[in-house]
């Protein structure tokens, strides 16, 4: 199953994908949420409730109508993790990490689908990062490697645009990693079923004005989906709604020579095999 959050007026929707159309799940399923993280912290059935919406009469909308949100417009709490490909960490002058490098990054810095990314007045310094998200269904703590994807209900795209300068004035990456409208997330969220477990061997790309600028393989994650989850969750309870980011391959601009950055009026295009493809156009903050 695919899902979306969508606009409709001031409101925001969940939306279940079927072929190039979008069905409102509330309006078909009313014992369901239109919000997503609500149906997911409430247990709710939402694949059974997709099932029964697509084999219905329910109204259906072309998908290329709505104006697209987050996919988790307010996820709970987004773990990222950095360096977690071996070229990317060796791109950047690093070993191997011994630990996974997690930093937060905070839901007012996400971004639509096919919305402008912002490049702030103090900084020239835009960089690029294709990765894969993943989305928590159930509460989790103390898990292991044998049942830690239990947890996940789906996995998106995500692009953890960063600020470069900004990230290296302090040891600690957040604050180049939580500028506002610097965090796309979507356009669908693909249930766990339908793809690999831990979304692993699929291709991930980025692009910059249809130029490829990282190409690599979820396989070549150093810390996969699995053991992440079990090393977060001897920290941390991870509940319905939360999101890990899961790191960026080799290929950013900054490690580039010259570096690369993106400017007002570049298009960055994400895109991760049998997920989706996430687009944006850069524009310079007024």
């Amino acid at each position: 199953m695919r899902f979306i959050t969508y606009t409709q007026g001031k409101e925001q929707r969940l939306g279940v994908v079927t072929g190039n159309e979008v069905i409102d799940l509330n309006q078909a399923q009313p014992q369901i949420s239109a919000d997503l993280r609500t149906a997911l912290r409430a247990g709710q059935d939402l694949a059974g409730a997709a099932k029964a919406a697509i084999a219905s009469s329910a109204k259906r909308v072309p998908l290329s109508s709505v104006t697209l949100a987050p996919v988790l417009p307010e996820p709970g709490k987004i773990v990222c993790l950095g360096l977690n490909y071996y070229d990317h960490a060796k791109e950047g002058g690093r070993e191997k990490p011994v630990y996974p490098w997690f930093f937060l990054r905070c839901a007012s810095s996400l971004l639509a689908p096919n919305a402008k990314a912002l490049r702030p007045k103090v900084s020239e310094r835009l960089d690029w990062e294709a990765e894969l998200a993943v989305v928590i269904g159930k509460t989790v703590k103390h898990c292991t490697m044998d049942n830690a994807l239990d947890a996940v209900f789906g996995y998106s795209v995500f692009n953890d645009i960063s600020v470069r300068d900004y990230q290296k004035k302090t040891p600690q990456w957040s604050i180049g990693k939580n500028f506002d409208r610097t965090g796309p997330f979507g356009p669908a969220l693909v249930t766990a079923d339908e793809l690999p477990a831990g979304a692993t061997d699929l291709r991930i790309q980025a692009r910059l004005n249809g130029q490829v600028m990282q190409d690599a393989n979820t396989r070549d994650m150093i810390w996969g989906v699995a053991e992440t989850i079990q090393l977060l969750t001897e920290c941390m309870t991870l509940e319905p709604g939360d999101v890990i980011v899961m790191g960026t391959p080799a290929g950013v601009g900054q490690a580039r020579n010259p570096p690369v950055w993106m400017k007002h009026g570049d298009v960055v295009e994400i895109e991760i095999e049998n997920i989706g493809l996430l687009r944006n156009t850069i524009e310079d903050e007024a």
